[in-house]
């Protein structure tokens, strides 16, 4: 079974407490659900539209896995407490 790619690409953040309030929350919940963070940090590099915003990935044993982690009742309460503190988009990718 291929591993699955969790990309967390940020546009804005828009408050820094809310984002540290759920960095606190999410960091545990997704390594509890199995997930081996990769990358995370602002952009070495940026091309096309430059937006130079934190980017994450995280490495999880299946797209089943990774989904059962975002969809667990502690990475919610994480996004409950980031509420509409950053504008960013989460994928899924299952890897090759």
């Amino acid at each position: 079974m291929p591993k699955a790619y969790w990309i967390s690409a940020y546009l804005k953040v828009k408050n820094a407490d809310k984002f540290a309030a759920y960095a606190k929350l999410a960091g545990p919940a997704i390594t509890g659900g199995g997930g081996k963070f990769l990358a995370r940090g602002e952009a070495a590099k940026v091309y096309e539209k430059g937006i130079k915003e934190r980017t994450v990935i995280i490495e999880f044993d299946s797209v089943a896995q990774a989904m059962a982690t975002h969809d667990s009742p502690a990475y919610q309460a994480a996004l409950a407490a980031l509420g509409d503190g950053v504008e960013r988009e989460i994928r899924i990718v299952e890897g090759v």
